[in-house]
């Protein structure tokens, strides 16, 4: 039985045929501008494929970076604190804060937040969430900022565009960097900016090629794959 293709699938198919190592930045974004339209604003995601040893503890990649352009969404943060740090926290733009009445509201099922934010003395009591905020990659960490005496402070960075990226158990890191609306300079300026983020947090112990590859991609649109050489060393190339 010959299965219809779509008018659309065609379409990306067209847009995705690439020939060398790839597209810059620049011509990625205008492939995926110029796929058919949506009716809502796509995100525009990137994708880079690590060439890490998963078996090796010291080998898991993550950091934190601040998207020139922030991603295209108001972000609902969380911040598990109390007293003085409660107040400026608030007044820092943090649109739930709380203690012990937080964590409760919390460990009921209550998930209406993008990213929690908690002082050290919390912890203890913050971590009773751990089989919640794990899994949805929510819990609190030092290494991704989260964790912190100034929690005003990361609040700031937050809503400022401060994004957390890590690698997935398949050697993958995988963020959102804007919205298909923004501007093409705005677009490119915030994948950069996560490139050389990742770049920058390759594992000391690692030989060899560190991002083996990389692809943009839209919500509904193609992805295509990147030509980032220039954003490495010499010894590394992007297959």
């Amino acid at each position: 039985m010959t299965v219809a293709i779509s008018k659309r699938r065609k379409e990306l198919g067209k847009l995705t045929t690439q020939k060398g190592k790839g597209a810059s930045l620049k011509e990625a974004i205008q492939i995926l501008k110029s796929s058919p339209k949506t009716k809502f604003d796509q995100s525009v995601d990137l994708q880079c494929k690590l060439g890490v040893d998963l078996a090796a503890n010291d080998q898991n990649v993550r950091g934190t970076t601040v998207l020139p352009h922030g991603q295209g969404k108001t972000l609902k943060v969380i911040v598990f604190c109390k007293d003085e740090n409660a107040k400026t926290a608030k007044e820092a733009g943090a649109d739930f804060v709380g203690g012990d009445d937080l964590i409760e509201k919390v460990m009921g099922g209550w998930m209406d937040f993008d990213v929690a934010i908690a002082v050290p003395a919390m912890m203890k009591d913050v971590g009773k969430l751990g089989k919640m905020l794990g899994p949805r990659g929510l819990m609190p960490s030092p290494k991704a900022g989260t964790v912190t005496d100034n929690p005003a402070k990361a609040v700031k960075e937050v809503k400022a565009g401060r994004i957390e990226f890590k690698m997935d158990k398949f050697a993958n890191v995988h963020t959102v960097v804007g919205k298909l609306s923004f501007a093409d300079q705005a677009l490119e300026e915030n994948a950069t900016t996560l490139i050389e983020a990742i770049v920058k947090a390759r594992p000391k112990s690692l030989k060899g090629i560190f991002v083996k590859g990389a692809h943009l991609s839209s919500t509904m649109g193609p992805g295509v794959r990147l030509d980032i050489s220039h954003y490495i060393k010499e010894t590394e190339t992007a297959d």
